[in-house]
């Protein structure tokens, strides 16, 4: 059975470094998404870090997912990872029923 895992990255770096290789982590958030595992993701606001709404069958995948993350591979932000259990999700939002 799938799990939903939150990840939230925070900037270690500067933004400029950030958008230095915004691309490739856009690309690989694509990716992730046509494969199953991302479900939604987004910049925090203020634009310190984002966030990433992950699928996966354990921890321990989700961890695999997300280390290969160009942000993270680059030394660019730091990672945390929290388990999330949905109790509802409304119509449009199907994709959290884990």
């Amino acid at each position: 059975m799938a799990r939903i895992f939150i990840a939230s990255l925070t900037y270690v770096a500067a933004i400029e470094r950030i958008d230095a290789v915004l691309a490739d982590h856009l690309a690989w958030l694509k990716a992730g998404h046509e494969a199953g595992h991302f479900l939604a993701w987004g910049p925090r606001e203020p634009r310190d870090g984002g966030l990433i709404f992950v699928k996966a069958a354990s921890r321990a995948e989700a961890e695999s997912l997300l280390s290969s993350d160009p942000f993270i591979t680059e030394g660019l932000a730091d990672l945390a990872i929290i388990q999330w259990t949905p109790r509802m999700a409304f119509p449009g939002l199907e994709a959290f029923n884990a």
